[in-house]
């Protein structure tokens, strides 16, 4: 890499600890706020999010803040082990994906604290909870339509990107053989037959193609990309590295078609593609004002989950590639929708113009460019480097099954 573009990155990485360090202390019960301005309220799963860039900077103020907010989504821990969608609020109920971002976020802290007991109770009611999101009782979490970080899109039934955080903690809390079974029951194919056969259950892979279905139930799924969920599975190594090679490519020249279209303006992936469009059996009437094709959840280019793809291409082992895309969202993060802002770390970028669209100095896109700068440096993925190291004495069952209907 040429010494002015890691000067540039250097730059940028600074300015993100400067957002992490003003976001730390917030109006509610001095927890952390999720953007400098725009957002007050400590969020959940932003917050979670921001472990992964926290616990790589080492900052000793960020890391006492972010166990304070473990300790107090504990102490505000439903009866039956749910994790709140607001840290502070415990009435604030119903997301599909608080609880397993808080099971992944206290097995990271607990390695950087060498505290392998922390919050053990609140841990194992989670751990619980989530067990009982399963409606066939066996692997797969089920969640309900925008109940996710996507609270403008509807996701039914065994979402890709809720399960691989399942997959996630369940190999970092180190209860191996059950994320074995659920990635065996992640690789069966989507049904597409029409008819549910007796013992077949479905899952998350997709025929011909190298990426795992946006979600699937039953005889429904829908077959478009989600780029978080399939970052995840790459650097927790449900992909394996094959098909980990294959997906990355297939993203690349999707992105390429893309831009020759005009639907694509930058030279980093949409959150979601091909995007819904008003005429497409999947388009909601409340799409029209909150998420049209390119904006928001239905293709907007997200900073935080562009930190993550550069993470799973260097798990992929694309290190070029990886830098490149590095670079891109460096020169991104830098436009904001305020005046005076050097580095904006913007929520949200409209994939057609690249226009930022959401909240500045957000959190989440600062924590997961520290994060993403991180492995790029060290050319490894903290924390995921080891969900992908095979377990001894634990064979891999074959990661799909005869169940093609």
């Amino acid at each position: 890499m040429k010494t002015a573009n890691r000067h540039e990155i250097e730059e940028a990485k600074i300015a993100a600890l400067e957002v992490l360090l003003h976001n730390a202390h917030g109006p509610y019960h001095g927890l952390p706020r999720t953007a400098g301005w725009g957002y007050p309220e400590p969020y959940t799963r932003d917050l979670m999010f921001s472990i992964l860039g926290i616990a790589v900077s080492g900052n000793l103020q960020l890391l006492a803040s972010i166990r304070t907010v473990l300790e107090t989504l504990a102490e505000n821990q439903t009866e039956h082990g749910h994790i709140p969608s607001l840290v502070h609020d415990k009435d604030d109920r119903g997301s599909s994906d608080t609880t397993p971002l808080f099971l992944l976020g206290a097995a990271i802290f607990r390695k950087i604290s060498h505290e392998p007991d922390f919050l053990e109770d609140a841990v194992g009611k989670a751990l619980t909870w989530m067990e009982y999101q399963s409606p066939s009782d066996r692997y797969l979490i089920a969640q309900q339509p925008t109940s996710d970080w996507r609270d403008e899109q509807w996701v039914t039934g065994y979402g890709l990107y809720v399960n691989t955080l399942v997959y996630s903690y369940l190999r970092l809390l180190g209860q191996h053989e059950r994320a074995e079974n659920m990635r065996h029951d992640m690789g069966r194919f989507t049904i597409t037959g029409g008819t549910i056969h007796h013992h077949v259950h479905e899952g998350l892979v997709v025929k011909h193609k190298p990426y795992y279905a946006f979600w699937s139930y039953k005889i429904h799924s829908s077959e478009r990309f989600d780029l978080l969920g399939n970052s995840l599975a790459i650097l927790s190594g449900l992909a394996s590295p094959t098909r980990a090679e294959e997906m990355v490519s297939w993203i690349e020249d999707e992105c390429a078609e893309m831009r020759t279209r005009g639907e694509l303006a930058i030279d980093l992936p949409p959150n979601f593609f091909p995007y819904i469009k008003p005429e497409d059996p999947d388009w909601l009437e409340r799409y029209a004002t909150f998420n049209n094709p390119g904006e928001y959840h239905n293709g907007g280019i997200w900073p935080f989950i562009c930190g993550f793809y550069v993470a799973a291409l260097v798990a992929a082992k694309r290190y070029t590639l990886a830098g490149e895309k590095l670079l891109a969202l460096t020169r991104y993060i830098k436009i904001a929708s305020a005046e005076g802002v050097s580095f904006g770390f913007n929520e949200w970028i409209k994939a057609q113009d690249g226009k930022p669209m959401g909240q500045d100095w957000q959190t989440w896109s600062a924590a997961l460019y520290l994060y993403a700068a991180t492995c790029v440096e060290r050319k490894s993925t903290p924390f995921f480097d080891e969900m992908r190291t095979p377990i001894p004495g634990m064979q891999k069952r074959p990661a799909t099954t005869p169940d093609k209907t």
